[in-house]
Parts: C-alpha cells; sequence; structure tokens
C-alpha cells in the first residue's frame, strides 16, 4: 500500500494537506513470546521510517509498556485520544490492529465511529488497513480474532495458577504481611522476622474476644507501622502516602486500616497454608465479587506458620459473633445525609444501649479512630427528626405565605452551600500546594547541602 498516494474518497478527510501523525505502540506481558520484533523500540523505529518516508509530520510518540490490548483505560492511548481531540494530531498509526486494542466493541468503536468524527486516518500498518481508503472490510474479523487471542490467553493463564493454587505454591505478586519469598524459590514463602510480631498480637487481642477497631487502636498506640509503610520502605511496592500520613507524616504510617486489619486476621496464610481463588473474575471485566472463605482453594501445611490452629479457629469463631446480623434490607431516614462539621466524614447509625436503646448518629472517624482524629459528635434520632420537621413544617407555612419568595431563598441557599463546597476544595488544593513547595524547598535544601 502506498501511502500518501491514494485518491481521498472521504468527505471527512478531504483536503487534510498535510498529516500530523501520531505514531503508537504497545506491548504487554502476553506479547513477549513474540519475539523481538514487537518490542516498544522496533515498533517505534519501523512507524517512524513510514511516517517520515511518506513526508507525514510526527507530532508525538506514545506508548503502553506492560499494558494489556483488553484494557483501553492506558495512559498513552487515552493522551492520544485526547490530542486527536484537539486536532493536534489527525492520523494515527500502530504496526498492526492488535497494538491499538484486543477488545473488538472498543477497537471497532475507535476505528468506524471516533476516529471519523475527529478526521483522524487510522492506518494498521501490517494488517494493510488503512480508514482513508473503503477497502477495510476485513477490520472488525481481526478485532474478533486478536480477543480471542487474548481470551485463549486468559484462559491458560486462569488455568496455570489453578493448577499451581491446588499444589500450595504460591502465585501472588504480592506477599502477605509478615511473610517472604523464598530467595531460590519464590513460590515458597518465608517467615519475616522483623514483621511477625504484629501478627501474632493482632491474633492474641482477636482471641481476647476484641475486635478490629480495638486491634487498630492498639496498634497505633504501640507505634507498629502499616504493611504499605513496610512496603514502601522494602522498596517492594511504590505506594501513595495514605490520607493519615499526609496528615501527619510523623505517625500517620500507624494509622491501620479496619479492613486491613479484618482481611489480616481471616487469611489462612498464618497458619502455614497457601489460599487462592478468592475472587470471582471475568474475562475483559476482571474482579466483579468476592468469594467467601469456604469457597477458597485452600492447601495447609505449605510453609511454618506464624498462629497455631488452635488460636486462627477461635479468632475466626469469635469474628462471626462480633458480626450483626442484616436488617431487613431498609436504609436509614438519613443514611449519607448527615455529616460531621469538624472533620466532613458521614455520621453513621448506632445505638447507645446505655440510653435505653436510643438510636442515634455519631461521628464515623471518631468511632474508628478515637479522639485524636476528630471530636465526638453526635445527635439521637428522635432529636433530628424533630428539627427536620420542624423545618419542614416552616418551609410549608412560609411557601403558603410567597412561594416564589420561597423558591429564591432555597436557589440562594444550593447556590450558596455550593459556593461554599467548592471554596472547602479550593482551601484544600491551596494547603496541599502549599505542603508540596515546602517539601520542593526541603528537597532543594537536601541537593544544595549534599545530603
Amino acid at each position: 500500500m502506498m501511502y500518501g498516494t491514494t485518491t481521498n474518497s472521504s468527505p471527512s478527510l478531504s483536503g487534510m494537506g498535510l498529516f500530523k501523525a501520531g505514531i503508537y505502540c504497545r506491548l504487554s506481558k502476553d506479547d513477549d513470546l513474540q519475539g523481538e520484533s514487537a518490542s516498544i523500540s522496533n515498533q517505534r523505529e519501523l512507524l517512524t521510517s513510514v511516517c517520515k518516508a511518506q513526508g507525514w509530520d510526527i507530532v508525538d510518540v506514545y506508548q503502553d509498556d506492560g499494558f494489556t490490548g483488553l484494557n483501553m483505560d492506558r495512559p498513552g492511548l487515552q493522551s492520544l485520544l485526547a490530542d486527536a481531540k484537539k486536532g493536534k494530531i489527525n492520523l494515527v498509526i500502530t504496526k498492526d490492529l492488535s497494538r491499538l486494542g484486543r477488545n473488538y466493541l472498543q477497537t471497532g468503536h475507535l476505528i468506524e465511529d471516533f476516529f471519523p468524527r475527529h478526521g483522524v486516518r487510522y492506518i494498521a500498518l501490517n494488517d494493510n488497513i488503512d480508514t482513508l481508503v473503503d477497502s477495510n472490510e476485513i477490520a472488525p474479523f481481526k478485532n474478533v480474532l486478536n480477543e480471542f487471542y487474548s481470551r485463549d490467553i486468559s484462559e491458560k493463564v486462569h488455568s496455570s495458577y489453578m493448577v499451581s493454587a491446588k499444589k500450595g505454591l504460591f502465585v501472588g505478586t504480592v506477599v502477605p504481611f509478615s511473610y517472604k519469598k523464598g530467595p531460590d524459590q519464590h513460590s515458597h514463602l518465608l517467615i519475616d522476622e522483623e514483621t511477625a510480631p504484629a501478627v501474632k498480637y493482632m491474633f492474641q487481642l482477636a482471641a481476647e474476644g476484641h475486635g478490629p477497631n480495638f486491634i487498630r487502636k492498639k496498634l497505633e498506640a504501640a507505634k507498629v507501622p502499616t504493611p504499605a509503610w513496610w512496603s514502601r520502605e522494602r522498596g517492594l511496592r511504590n505506594l501513595p502516602l495514605t490520607r493519615w500520613e499526609k496528615l501527619d507524616p510523623e505517625n500517620g504510617k500507624y494509622v491501620w486500616d479496619f479492613s486491613v486489619i479484618k482481611d489480616l486476621l481471616i487469611n489462612p496464610v498464618y497458619i502455614g497454608a497457601v489460599s487462592a481463588q478468592k475472587r470471582n473474575y471475568r474475562f475483559k471485566l476482571g474482579t466483579i465479587s468476592e468469594k467467601k472463605p469456604e469457597d477458597w482453594i485452600v492447601v495447609e501445611g505449605c510453609h511454618e506458620p506464624i498462629i497455631d490452629k488452635a488460636t486462627f479457629k477461635i479468632v475466626q469463631e469469635t469474628l462471626k459473633s462480633r458480626q450483626r446480623p442484616r436488617e431487613n434490607g431498609e436504609f436509614s431516614l438519613f443514611a449519607g445525609l448527615i455529616k460531621c462539621g469538624e472533620c466532613g466524614k458521614v455520621l453513621t447509625h448506632r445505638v447507645a444501649y446505655s440510653h435505653d436503646h436510643v438510636p442515634l448518629y455519631c461521628c464515623k472517624t471518631y468511632n474508628a479512630f478515637g479522639k485524636t482524629h476528630c471530636t465526638q459528635h453526635r445527635v439521637t434520632e428522635p432529636m433530628l427528626k424533630e428539627i427536620v420537621l420542624n423545618k419542614i413544617r416552616e418551609c410549608a407555612q412560609a411557601a403558603q405565605v410567597d412561594d416564589n419568595d420561597v423558591a429564591k431563598r432555597l436557589q440562594e441557599t444550593c447556590e450558596t452551600e455550593q459556593r461554599q463546597r467548592q471554596e472547602a476544595l479550593t482551601h484544600a488544593v491551596a494547603k496541599d500546594e502549599e505542603r508540596l513547595d515546602a517539601l520542593n524547598k526541603m528537597i532543594l535544601h537536601c541537593t544544595r547541602i549534599g545530603c
């Protein structure tokens, strides 16, 4: 195919003059088997040479290394599409159609809808596809075949994981807290002696009948760092700072999340077992739901335990006894509508057993993290209902007198609330920028003194 010499039969692409090309390259782990010819560098060199030979102006090279073609939310691809919308590029070229994507529905949408709508010519070099000409009937079939390829790879990988899981081999990317991968056999777990005492302490408290929230407070008081902090400290994962670490850089690393503790306490890895297949997975959608612990694949005796089986069993029974039965599906009348004026978190519905089982709303942050992070705010449900009902009656009476005035006041109230939310967001951004500026100055200072 001789690019640039074909007569333009498409009205939307005619009269473009010089093409402004956006080169797109992609490589995923599934493509590693195809050899060096599929590498990012080879794709870039090939497409660059084609563009130069045709006299096309190369605006930018967009690339996604390590992203599956089923995922259309790739940073490089999204940047390319954004530039196409802005008119910065009017030609997109890839080595083949599968580089653009392996999801036949979304890839087809780009070729048949998005690109023509924004006046963008698309070329898949090796597949002989060019949207400037009309002979692209084969493109939909290639899209389907590309997706079949990904589906086949997905099924083979899943099958391989299943075989490894049934053998009791650890196949996860991130090891459970207080374990590490063996130096010679990465599928075998070894105890991390530095963090194992924290796990023993958690199970000890849970076996005594304490819940995750109580344990969380004890861990913070004992200044036990979170798993996320350990991962960053050891260079295992580049996880972002938690909001507690941002608020308090010195002590935020000791603030554990409730769900992390709960997940840790039900994980059989701590009795020497390897558990796998904890989630329901569907092709193209990914994880769709969590499985119940009884539906996991669990193989015991795979590595040295941190907790004995008797303690683990006691903790599981304790956790189940602490779970409150669900109500009949009805939501609280004010669910999600009432927020703490200090920390901004919602007030959660609880029952005051010390006051004749009166239902009330309390600050979520105070309940979870204590007085060190927010103060106690509460209001009983009967009192709240009375306040709201009186306000409704007041508005109804005012509407009978002058409904236009009430409508105007409501509009002003909405605008005021919106303005206050905007001011709060602006203030938060300003604080973050101030903090960023301070960090930049610290980095600059350290660079100057050579620390």
